[in-house]
């Protein structure tokens, strides 16, 4: 082929793209708002429009206002063209979710399955993935792929677990999944997919901490909007932080890591009640002991918040399964104990509340398919 055909084939391609990810961007728009801000002709934009509808990748809904002459239709994109499927693996359970190319999570389920490193057990979730897809009538065509959140420190490529204490895991392969399932696998930490998912959500963010408040704490650093890694992937955890060398034994082997003052599973060893009824009598006040408790929280989390605030000077995220929990009132108190001696004071505008709870990690993972296809396209 002569350079001459081959550059109109990378043009043509390029201006599919252009239209794509302006459509993408605005959410809706119409042909002649495209036409003005991509400052492509108008033949070049119907064809390129007619082209994406044909595929499926976009659709009409509805009509503009008029300004004066005939209604202009309202385009966006097919936000169900492509589904990712979202698995993130606890040591007694595991959540699924179905993500659109919005990010939006569509459904989602909770299994109880206690890990185990069987076949039988890969083979299970697997099972339990081909059935939740099949439920939601979603079809082979529709899916990107399946990514799965672990507890567990991941290799660099991403196909197996190096460091897995919690659930005892270390050793877990990528292909221990995929082999059961026709569709791509992709393996991650589950700490990593709480802060893509944070990254996805807060577009403006440039630097971040994030905090996972799941049954085992995690954490993550986010610089230069980039998830940091680190060279033995081990940046971000800030769970093994120690913060009294004399305090309670860690799944470490060290004593009075963050962990065990500030993981969901602390709080409830403390409480000796599942979280859900431990914030039903918070909020009720009815109960010192159990304020007591929430406070000893909060004061370690705020500790570690400080400390870490020294080190990163950005917004910290408060993720996961505890923080629909949080009130107004926690990031208050939150504050005034960071603040009090501290030489550098926080905001309120510069603590952040996740939206998602338990499904955080597998929303998150599933967002890996998601965004490579986007930007794809």
């Amino acid at each position: 082929m002569s350079e001459k055909g081959l550059t109109t084939i990378n043009l043509k391609k390029i201006n599919r793209s252009k239209v794509y990810q302006y459509i993408y961007k605005n959410k809706q728009t119409s042909k002649q708002q495209i036409v003005q801000d991509l400052h492509m002709g108008l033949s070049t934009v119907s064809q390129n429009l007619n082209l994406l509808e044909e595929e499926g990748l976009i659709e009409k809904n509805g009509f503009f206002e008029s300004t004066g002459g005939r209604k202009a239709n309202a385009i966006q994109i097919v936000s169900n063209h492509k589904i990712a499927i979202g698995v993130g693996i606890l040591k007694n359970m595991f959540h699924l979710t179905a993500v659109n190319l919005f990010g939006d999570a569509l459904s989602t389920d909770t299994i109880s399955l206690p890990y185990a490193d069987t076949t039988d057990y890969y083979a299970k979730v697997m099972t339990y993935v081909k059935a939740f897809i099949n439920s939601n009538h979603y079809t082979d065509e529709q899916i990107l792929g399946i990514s799965i959140a672990t507890q567990g420190i991941t290799s660099l490529d991403s196909t197996s677990v190096i460091y897995g204490n919690i659930m005892n895991n270390t050793g877990m392969n990528l292909d221990d999944f995929s082999r059961h399932i026709p569709y791509p696998c992709h393996l991650e930490h589950d700490s990593k997919s709480a802060a893509f998912l944070e990254l996805w959500n807060h577009p403006e963010l440039d630097s971040a901490i994030v905090i996972l408040l799941n049954p085992n704490l995690g954490g993550a650093i986010i610089t230069n909007r980039q998830i940091h890694q680190g060279h033995s992937m081990h940046s971000g955890t800030l769970e093994h932080i120690c913060i009294n060398p004399e305090g309670p034994l860690c799944y470490c082997g060290n004593r009075g890591c963050l962990e065990t003052y500030c993981s969901a599973n602390a709080l409830e060893q403390s409480a000796g009640i599942p979280a859900k009824e431990f914030f039903s009598l918070l909020r009720e006040k009815k109960s010192s002991q159990v304020t007591q408790i929430w406070e000893d929280f909060l004061n370690h989390l705020a500790f570690a918040m400080r400390n870490l605030n020294l080190i990163v000077d950005a917004p910290i995220i408060i993720s996961g399964y505890l923080a629909p929990y949080f009130t107004r009132e926690d990031i208050f108190y939150l504050l005034d104990h960071i603040n009090a001696a501290a030489p550098f004071t926080l905001t309120k505008e510069q603590i952040i509340v996740g939206l998602h709870g338990q499904y955080t990690p597998a929303i998150g993972a599933a967002l890996y398919y998601v965004d490579a296809y986007i930007r794809s396209v």
